[in-house]
């Protein structure tokens, strides 16, 4: 099944308990979705939420609402029904937001490109904590119910583990050679996942956060831009090339890849309330919805048939293959905008997406079916001369 957006999606989320599913677009504008089994799908909510990107959005108040974060520091509450405005913040980080997830049923928490995390109660429309956690930007965050632990990722390439009951930041790794872009909690708790931008999995025990105690390279040199737990020892992966894979943890071994969903980075997955589909986004404009039954069914096969490429958990590290991708230039964070796809976009658009990255004169650009792909991590007056060189008229 599949939605076209129109525009390049940073976020979507599933409804937790009907067949809903909202999108964050680039151009700031929300969407809600209801679809069935027989592919039929309907927009409920077209909105303008934000300004500038909506990066971030999620479900709140038992599906009463949505919230998201945008790039121009803002939250907004959006009513399910009538779509209207709860309550909006404006200037609620000094910085771009970056990631929001659900803590419990009256706490979120947001992280934005500098590195700070806020933790805001629903109810009293208040932060509650605030932690300067990294010194890039927060790509992703997963929450420790039972001991009220907030983990988080970053471009700084560090994973760092905030305590929600002392408010202080418990622990941090050590830096890795590579961005972090993704996390997930498996092993009932014993490990945490984090994907990598060079396409490695680092895997931390629980409790010794300074460094990892495994690495898994199967999937480099393309970034792991999403990780969704399957279960406590399989988790799904969306990488930069567009492939969505599923993965065993101790051992560690590619299981199968589930689908493609374009020649695009993955920005997001997600399960619908019944598990019956997963949702991926990518910068094709189109949201995807795949039945998880068709996508499961020959894994048991596959489980037989591929051999483990890792079965280690021990304390040292195992050695990439691959050297890890530059990381000159800005980070994924303040380049985000930069690795859209573009396609059949105004001159204006394609100057709001261009020009607060840096200096340069886009006027000449032309706007036709052409398309800008894996654009490396610089400003505008670095592309000049390369990527963009095929738009000059």
């Amino acid at each position: 099944m599949e939605i076209d957006l129109g525009k390049v999606p940073f976020t979507m989320d599933f409804h937790p308990s009907d067949n809903l599913v909202t999108a964050g677009l680039i151009s700031g504008d929300l969407h809600l979705y209801r679809f069935n089994a027989d592919s039929v799908r309907q927009r409920l909510l077209e909105i303008h939420a934000h300004s500038e990107s909506c990066r971030a959005a999620r479900f709140i108040n038992d599906g009463q609402a949505i919230i998201t974060g945008s790039s121009d520091r803002s939250i907004l509450a959006t009513d399910l029904e009538t779509g209207s405005p709860i309550a909006r913040l404006e200037n609620a980080h000094e910085d771009a937001i970056f990631s929001l997830i659900n803590l419990t049923e009256s706490t979120i928490a947001t992280g934005d490109d500098q590195g700070c995390i806020k933790v805001w109660d629903t109810r009293q429309r208040s932060c509650c904590n605030s932690f300067n956690a990294h010194e890039d930007y927060v790509s992703d965050m997963t929450f420790a119910s039972d001991s009220m632990k907030l983990l988080s990722t970053s471009g700084d390439g560090t994973l760092s583990v905030c305590n929600l009951r002392s408010n202080k930041i418990q622990s941090q790794s050590e830096f890795s050679e590579e961005e972090l872009l993704s996390v997930v909690i498996m092993k009932n708790g014993r490990k945490v996942i984090c994907g990598s931008q060079n396409g490695t999995l680092l895997l931390y025990s629980w409790g010794f956060f300074k460094d990892c105690s495994d690495r898994f390279t199967g999937l480099s040199p393309n970034s792991i831009d999403a990780l969704l737990k399957l279960d406590e020892d399989r988790v799904i992966t969306g990488s930069e090339n567009g492939l969505i894979s599923l993965l065993g943890i101790l051992p560690n071994r590619i299981i199968q890849p589930l689908a493609e969903h374009s020649e695009y980075p993955i920005e997001h997955l997600a399960f619908s309330h019944d598990r019956k589909f997963l949702g991926s986004i990518s910068h094709d404009q189109v949201l995807k919805m795949w039945d998880l039954d068709d996508l499961l069914q020959n894994t048991v096969n596959a489980q037989n048939d591929q051999a483990a490429v890792s079965d280690s958990d021990s304390d040292e590290m195992d050695v990439d293959t691959k050297p890890p991708k530059s990381r000159k230039g800005m980070s994924k964070g303040k380049r985000k905008h930069l690795l859209v796809i573009i396609r059949n976009h105004t001159i204006q658009e394609i100057q709001h997406v261009f020009l607060p990255y840096g200096p340069g004169n886009v006027s000449s650009l032309q706007c036709s079916t052409l398309a800008i792909s894996g654009l490396q991590p610089c400003a505008l007056s670095e592309l000049e001369n390369e990527e963009l060189t095929s738009f000059r008229e």
